[in-house]
Order: structure tokens, then C-alpha cells, then sequence
């Protein structure tokens, strides 16, 4: 009888988060290419003891700061070296984000129905929940861009949170600066900037606060920075400065994903199921900018909006984690329009709710196609297909609910959500051997622990490295080396693999089938690949020269 219906709403959160983010976070070993990146940066700096150079291959890396391998090596030292504690604060960090929604919108709306929303849509979203369960950086990195911009603007629409609402927004910047780099000062800086301009009230940071959150940023962002900048000199400027934050300006590392569209495409297709509701939101967006009497937290959003676009929009590199900190911004904006949606005419609120539960009825058939066409991905396509058909019979059962009562709507998707999540979870450990390196390393490790000197497929050399703990080269004939270079052999051609092979009596592999199809092309008649062991996509092999694979 203690619970308020603000207590409610927030725990409601709280627990849906936890189940959506945290729940069965161990079920899937760290995945190729990047999981362990991260992860092993973060294992390789307790074996080197060190708390201030990130190591990878035995050598220091500069790809990112040093932040989230600090929180990733503190998690596993209370849980162990293992996938929950990797992936710990990633979903911490979603929850943060999640309920950092709700509060600033209560304050905005003053409507905490529509605050629920914003962060029950932020919270269901399938980017959302896959990063909250993936070791990126970029989860963290978004967090802390959202909660300075949203302290920011606590302080700006409550003097009385100024203080606070001021030098958080540095402390946050600072701490996003220490995540991924730049972007961390730029994209909060610039949105809060574009907005005080178009307000024409920039005065508003011109106070002792400002200085104080300056202080604060510096104390937190620059040291790291200077001590590897003076450690490592130039080898940290070119890899970092010049090489990830330059040069991804100017090339793109996926060509095919340089298209203008890609990140206003990407930001629909990742708010799946809201996906029309967002879509329509930006509609509803530029309406309520056009009223006179049009609130400032519309004209926040707008910024914070178009400078994260901005910023990333006409960079080369593009990836979809790029534009993750659009996320908040654009949740809110989407739960705003779900709310006047709602509370509108019903016969549009169930068009919308109509046409999104539709689309959910495609899926149950498309999985269980994809099931019987590749059926090294699950064990059991026949549970898949009787799993599958009851999802179909509860997505027609909400259809007719909905329809009764267009209210019902946002809970029948979460429950999709959730339900569609749940289950690839639970098939997932089957198809380990398509995304993870887990068994191929173990093995390796197993059954020949004093080879090394394995050789793998590009995407698998991290993961290989990771779970052997095995020296590693890659071999990718006719392929490109990795963006980033890396301290390890890499072979490219025939030349170079026949002059690492000489002189050697064995050398371990563990390859995709398309390279190793390969490397027994170009070492026919020299060299015998002896498949030893299968694990998804990945083959363990054996290279032996011939002669000497005779004799045995």
C-alpha cells in the first residue's frame, strides 16, 4: 500500500529491464570478432598488470579509451572470466539509460504515463536490447552522452538544477571522452550549444558552474590521455588521433555501408517493433516545432537529434553503433507520439497498433523456414516449428484483444519482444560454432597444448586468441588486413603462407570452410589438410607436409 504510482511505474522498469538485459547473459560464449576483442584487451591487461595500457596479441592496442576495459576487467574480478561478467555492465549501463528516460521525461511531460512510454519503447527496442547484451563500447559510451544532455537540460528548464544539472553535463561528457573518444565532448557540446543559440540564451552556460564542470572534465578525460600520448608518442597518436577518429573520416572500413541513407534507414529498421511510430514521430516532430507556443524540451530533442546525425552522417565509416546515441533522443520522441496515439482517435491508434502486430504475424513462418533451410543453427527445427506455432496463435489472440481495447497494445509488443528474444536465446548455444570461438579454442587447448602458432580465418583470430590463449596469425589468401593492424602474422598470399610453413612439421588452423578450401588449393601436392574437428562454420585442421605425413 506503500507503492505510489510513480514507485510503480519505476520498478515496472526496473524489472522489465532486468529481464530484457541481464537475464541468461552467460547462455552465449563471447562472440567473433568484437566480444572478445574487448573481453581479451581486458584479460590481457590484469595478465600484464596494468591498469593503464590496454594489451591485445602481447602488445598495447589504441583502437579505444581506456574506460570500458577498467569496468569489464572489475567485473571479472567479482564474477570471473566469463561471458555474464563481460557483458555485466553493458546491461547495466541500458537499465541506467532506460530509467535516466523516465526521469528526465517525467520532468519534461510532467506526465508520467507518456515518461513510462518513452522509456517502455526505449527499453523494447531490438538495438536497444542486442547492445544491452553485447560488449561494445558503444552502450556506455550513449549512456553517458544521454545523461549529460539530460542533466543539461534539468538544469536549464530548473534554476534550481542548474548547479547540478551544469557540472554533471561536463562530469558525464568527460566520462564519455574517457569511452570512446571526442564524440564524447562534441555531440553533447554541440546539441546543448545549437540549442542555447536557437534559444538565444548561450548565456546560460556562461556561469561558475561551466568552469567548475570544465575543471571536472579535464580531471577525468585528459590524464589517461597524456600519459599514453607521452608513454607511446607517436604509435598512440597514429593508431587513435589519426587512424580510428581521421582516417574513418575520410575511408570507409564498410564500403558497402557508405550510402547516405544508411543511418536514417538504420535508426527505423533497430526501433523494430516501433518502427512505424517512429517514423511517424519525426512527422509529429516538426509539428509541434511549427506551434508558437511550442515547448523548449521539442526543440532539445530536435538538437540532440540533428547534431548526433551531423556528426556521424558524413563520416565514411558508418556502422549502425555509430548513431546509437540518437537512441534516447529518438525514444522519447516515439513514446511522446505512442502517448497522443493512445489518447487519441481510436480507430487510428488501432491502424497503427493494427498494422504493427501484423507484421509480427510474418515472422513465426519466416523463422520456421529459416529453421529447415539451415539446420546447423538449431538442433531441433521441429520444436522450432511447434514454438513458432503457438506464437502465432497468441499474435492472432492479441490482434483481436488489441482491437477490443487499443490500450493493450504496448504490452502485447514488449511481450513479442520478449517472447522472440527468449527464444533465439534458448537455440542460440546450438549455433555457438557459427558466432563464437569457444569450442574450436577449448579444443585446441585440449587436446594439443603445447602447439601454437595458429592460424585462423580473420573473423576468428580474436576469438581463437581468447579461449586457446594460443599465439595466433591469420590467413586470408587474396583478403585485405584489418583496419586497425594487429601485432600477429598475417598471410595473404601463397608466397607468404609456403614461407611460414617451411620448416615446420605441423601447423594447427582453424579456418572458415571457404579458406580452407583455399589453402588446399594453393598447398596441393605440398602440404595435406587434415580436417580434425568440426564446430559450426569453424574447421580445426591440420596442415603436414607430405612426405612427412607418408612416413607416419
Amino acid at each position: 500500500m506503500f507503492i505510489t504510482d510513480n514507485n510503480r511505474k519505476f520498478i515496472t522498469l526496473l524489472l522489465c529491464s532486468v529481464l530484457l538485459f541481464l537475464l541468461g547473459n552467460h547462455v552465449v560464449s563471447l562472440t567473433n570478432p568484437d566480444e572478445v576483442f574487448y573481453a581479451g584487451t581486458a584479460r590481457e591487461m590484469a595478465q600484464q598488470k596494468t591498469w593503464l595500457v590496454p594489451y591485445l596479441f602481447g602488445q598495447p592496442q589504441f583502437e579505444k579509451p581506456i574506460l570500458t576495459y577498467w569496468l569489464i576487467r572489475a567485473a571479472f574480478m567479482v564474477f570471473g572470466t566469463t561471458a555474464f561478467a563481460a557483458r555485466f555492465f553493458m546491461s547495466i549501463f541500458a537499465m541506467i539509460g532506460v530509467l535516466g528516460v523516465y526521469f528526465l521525461c517525467v520532468r519534461a511531460y510532467n506526465d508520467r504515463k507518456k515518461a513510462f512510454l518513452c522509456a517502455f519503447v526505449l527499453m523494447s527496442g531490438a538495438l536497444y536490447i542486442g547492445l544491452a547484451r553485447t560488449v561494445f563500447t558503444d552502450m556506455i559510451f550513449s549512456i553517458f552522452i544521454g545523461l549529460s544532455l539530460g542533466a543539461f537540460y534539468l538544469g536549464y528548464s530548473n534554476r534550481w538544477w542548474k548547479p547540478a544539472g551544469v557540472t554533471l553535463f561536463f562530469v558525464f561528457s568527460g566520462l564519455a571522452v574517457l569511452t570512446k573518444g571526442l564524440y564524447g565532448l562534441t555531440m553533447p557540446l554541440g546539441a546543448a550549444v545549437l540549442f542555447l543559440l536557437l534559444r538565444r540564451e548561450l548565456k546560460f552556460l556562461w556561469c561558475r558552474y561551466s568552469a567548475l564542470g570544465a575543471l571536472l572534465f579535464c580531471l577525468i578525460a585528459v590524464p589517461w590521455y597524456a600519459f599514453v600520448t607521452i608513454k607511446f608518442g607517436r604509435v598512440f597518436i597514429d593508431e587513435f588521433w589519426v587512424n580510428d577518429h581521421v582516417r574513418r573520416l575520410l575511408e570507409a572500413e564498410h564500403a558497402h555501408n557508405d550510402k547516405w541513407y544508411f543511418y536514417p534507414g538504420s535508426v527505423l529498421a533497430c526501433f523494430f517493433p516501433w518502427t512505424l511510430f517512429t517514423a511517424a514521430s519525426f512527422g509529429y516532430l516538426f509539428g509541434r516545432l511549427k506551434e508558437k507556443a511550442a515547448s523548449p524540451f521539442y526543440w532539445f530533442l530536435a538538437c540532440w537529434i540533428v547534431t548526433v546525425f551531423a556528426q556521424v552522417q558524413f563520416a565514411h565509416s558508418k556502422l549502425v553503433s555509430y548513431i546509437f546515441p540518437v537512441f534516447p533522443a529518438v525514444a522519447i520522441l516515439t513514446g511522446d507520439f505512442l502517448r497522443e496515439v493512445l489518447a487519441g482517435a481510436a480507430a487510428r491508434a488501432k491502424v497503427f497498433a493494427g498494422i504493427t502486430l501484423a507484421f509480427f504475424c510474418f515472422l513465426p513462418p519466416v523463422i520456421v523456414a529459416a529453421a529447415f533451410k539451415f539446420p546447423g543453427y538449431v538442433s531441433r527445427p521441429q520444436l522450432v516449428c511447434g514454438v513458432m506455432a503457438v506464437f502465432f496463435i497468441i499474435l492472432l489472440a492479441q490482434l483481436w484483444a488489441v482491437m477490443k481495447n487499443v490500450r493493450l497494445f504496448p504490452y502485447a509488443v514488449a511481450f513479442n519482444m520478449a517472447f522472440l528474444f527468449f527464444t533465439v536465446l534458448a537455440f542460440d548455444p546450438y549455433a555457438d560454432g557459427f558466432v563464437a570461438s569457444r569450442g574450436a579454442g577449448e579444443y585446441l587447448k585440449a587436446e594439443y597444448p603445447a602447439a601454437n602458432g595458429v592460424l585462423c580465418s580473420k573473423m576468428l583470430v580474436r576469438g581463437v586468441r581468447y579461449y586457446s590463449g594460443k599465439e595466433v596469425g591469420v590467413l586470408k589468401l587474396g583478403g585485405g588486413d584489418f583496419f586497425s593492424a594487429h601485432p600477429i602474422p598475417f598471410l595473404d598470399s601463397k608466397d607468404e603462407l609456403l614461407e611460414y610453413l617451411k620448416d615446420r612439421t605441423e601447423v594447427l588452423a582453424v579456418l572458415e570452410r571457404k579458406d580452407l578450401q583455399k589453402a588446399r588449393e594453393v598447398l596441393k601436392g605440398r602440404y595435406d589438410c587434415i580436417l580434425l574437428k568440426e564446430f559450426g562454420s569453424q574447421l580445426v585442421a591440420r596442415f603436414v607436409p607430405v612426405k612427412l605425413n607418408v612416413v607416419k
